[in-house]
């Protein structure tokens, strides 16, 4: 089926991974929300992979709906490769990206959208009262959007919503790889961009089980040293291996002085003494290993960006141009 002759105003970008469950009550809900706005809407499903009915039941979608849009990949390449899919896609001047396990509620999607009218390029939802457990998920994730804000500057009390509202020229300039989806407002605030973030509705899941478990903290923190040398040092690097040289060097030049006047002065031989070979071979790795992880940062911008390589591969479209 072609895809509607009228031009949307507003992009919503869905990622899926086994929501067969969860479609269904989700685009009822969603279309009701977005008949309330009374704009043109095109509705981007990215199937990322899905092992159950999921795409079916897209498929179904899209051919009575002209609005739906389908992607499907070829297998899971995660959440940041199913938005990047989408952004690449929207023709809307507006973009929202929400989860399709029902937890956002589709119903303040509208109240986003007039925050984002005041002025502001990106609008973030806060679960303010989020429905899941504190220990092994709220309480991880306080402590992960309290580091993100102090690294980045850019404070918010939820990064990991995934209810968001952006200006589309503002996301599609930007080149998502990796697990960086959560960090889009940091990484947008390269641009300048005005940025708010607004309490929202969160419900409890209702169908099947979150993708999400706590090797997610990890992944956060290493995302977390990747965005804030990106923010801060990706066009002077050298103020970053500069730095940490000038530090290493002069604790070497005073463990080499202490241990020079300890043979000098005192006639202590050196040659019972592992200190100078470990710090030597501690500052020699230390150095190595940071280098080489924040240059090979550079290098995957490089490979990414500068190829127009994507991050993910697709398998068929529904309704896309």
């Amino acid at each position: 089926m072609a895809s509607t002759q009228v031009a949307p105003w507003l992009s919503v970008v869905v990622p899926i991974y086994n929501e067969e469950e969860s479609i269904p009550h989700l685009y009822t809900h969603l279309t009701a929300a977005l008949a309330q706005i009374d704009k043109p809407y095109e509705i981007i499903c990215v199937d990322d992979g899905s092992r159950d009915g999921s795409f079916a039941l897209l498929h179904e979608l899209a051919e009575r709906d002209a609005r739906v849009r389908v992607v499907r990949f070829r297998r899971n390449f995660g959440q940041t490769a199913a938005f990047a899919a989408g952004f690449d896609r929207a023709r809307g001047e507006w973009l929202v990206t929400i989860d399709a396990d029902l937890q956002n509620n589709p119903d303040d999607i509208a109240m986003l959208l007039d925050k984002a009218a005041e002025g502001f390029d990106v609008v973030s939802g806060w679960r303010a009262h989020r429905q899941e457990p504190f220990l092994n998920r709220r309480l991880p994730s306080i402590i992960a959007n309290r580091m993100i804000s102090w690294a980045t500057g850019v404070r918010l009390h939820d990064y990991g919503c995934s209810l968001k509202v952006y200006r589309t020229d503002i996301v599609k300039h930007i080149s998502l790889y990796g697990e960086l989806h959560r960090f889009i407002p940091a990484i947008a605030s390269w641009q300048g961009v005005a940025v708010a973030e607004l309490p929202v509705h969160h419900a409890p899941r209702r169908y099947g089980t979150s993708k999400y478990g706590i090797s997610r903290t990890t992944r956060v923190l290493l995302d977390l040293i990747t965005v804030r040398f990106l923010l801060s040092y990706s066009t002077r690097p050298m103020q970053v291996f500069g730095s940490v040289g000038l530090i290493l060097g002069t604790l070497g030049s005073i463990l080499l002085a202490y241990l020079g006047y300890i043979r000098l002065f005192l006639g202590s031989p050196l040659s019972d003494r592992p200190l100078l070979l470990l710090a030597v071979l501690l500052v020699v790795l230390g150095v190595q290993l940071v280098g080489m992880g924040l240059l090979g940062e550079l290098i995957t911008r490089v490979y990414y960006e500068g190829s127009n390589r994507p991050i993910y591969a697709v398998r068929e479209e529904l309704n896309g141009e």
